[in-house]
């Protein structure tokens, strides 16, 4: 991982670190520095140690807080972090040094020493205060990378955990359902064993692939073929219903995703946007292009009743969906969700590779 999960979760924050100096307390920094440099200068510019020195001191200060607000996290998305951070900070302390020599230059006597004292403050900035700096950063980032790697394994776990208990154990039903289906052929119910016939295979899928770390997308696929193709015997029946599925027939069996990622979502479009008594619209594609995922869900909603029982009720729960795409595909998904009061629709994204 080295220091990518800098770049995808810190590139937008405040590092911890920098959050050390209170506003507060910036100005009174800020303040101290300002009548120290007018005294020096108004009183003492003879001195030229004392004059580049009230320039290296805060100039140091606010190199660390561009590095560890914006020079840092901006160079690790560079494919050579190291070589922009050196070019920056060479370019930065040019430009102190340059500062120095146009402030203090013609009040002191002794141009050559002012210059020696300039260049000293410099190379200080650049080849002692600048690696320190880059050195405190990498330990920092190597810290919470270990953090963030241990939060990510808790949190699998507590997914993973949540993703069992919204589980019933499958055994008793499982061998019900073969007994039913032995049932529909015996008695020529081509439509009943059909379905019974699919939701066996999803049982089967619940407890055997279900709580793997990552399935075939195709068999993914197969589940949700068949969760959409059991909500059809009741939606088909009404016209008021239109249900519109565009996923591929043929797909890579070599792609592979983390299980129950996609079914969540047809889940809430079937609980939330179907009503026995208005128009109601679902409409579901999924596209596969290289090693990309694009999968669309759009329904209608209608108001539900407060004492409908699904009304809260979102099976796995759209919240452990995110988290798991979090910890799953951090940085290599999208995830948007366009809610009104008459329709929802979700897009999502993930790149496999």
């Amino acid at each position: 991982m080295h220091f990518s999960y800098y770049c995808t979760v810190n590139t937008t924050q405040q590092l911890p670190i920098a959050k050390l100096l209170t506003t507060r307390e910036t100005l009174i920094i800020f303040s101290v520095w300002a009548l120290i440099t007018f005294f020096v200068v108004m009183v003492y510019p003879w001195s030229a140690f004392l004059s580049s020195w009230t320039i290296t001191i805060p100039a140091g200060w606010i190199m660390y807080h561009i590095s560890f607000r914006w020079l840092y996290p901006k160079a690790l998305i560079f494919r050579f972090p190291l070589l922009f951070y050196a070019f920056n900070t060479l370019l930065y302390c040019g430009v102190v040094f340059f500062i120095t020599v146009i402030s203090f230059a013609m009040n002191v006597d002794d141009e050559e020493f002012f210059i020696a004292l300039a260049g000293i403050s410099f190379f200080t900035l650049l080849l002692v205060l600048a690696p320190i700096q880059w050195f405190m950063f990498k330990k920092m980032a190597k810290t919470n990378e270990e953090l963030f790697v241990l939060k990510k394994a808790l949190g699998q776990k507590e997914a993973n955990m949540d993703l069992l208990r919204s589980q019933i154990n499958p055994h008793f039903l499982f061998n019900a359902l073969n007994t039913l289906y032995g049932m529909a052929i015996h008695e020529k119910a081509e439509r009943t064993s059909d379905a019974i016939e699919k939701l066996g295979s999803m049982m089967r899928f619940m407890l055997q692939e279900n709580i793997q770390e990552k399935i075939s997308l195709v068999r993914d696929l197969e589940y949700l073929n068949n969760y959409i193709a059991l909500q059809r015997l009741r939606t088909d029946i009404n016209p008021n219903i239109k249900i519109q599925i565009s996923v591929p027939q043929e797909i890579s069996p070599n792609i592979w995703i983390a299980p129950m990622l996609l079914i969540p979502f047809i889940e809430n479009a079937y609980k939330h946007g179907i009503s026995l008594r208005e128009e109601s619209l679902i409409r579901v594609s999924l596209e596969v292009q290289q090693t990309t995922l694009y999968f669309d869900v759009f329904n209608t909603k209608h108001i539900r009743s407060e004492h409908d029982p699904e009304k809260h009720n979102n099976g796995i729960g759209l919240t452990n969906v995110k988290q798991r795409l979090q910890l799953v595909y951090p940085g290599k998904h999208e995830l948007i969700i366009r809610e009104t009061t008459h329709d929802y629709y979700v897009h999502l994204v993930i790149n496999f590779a």
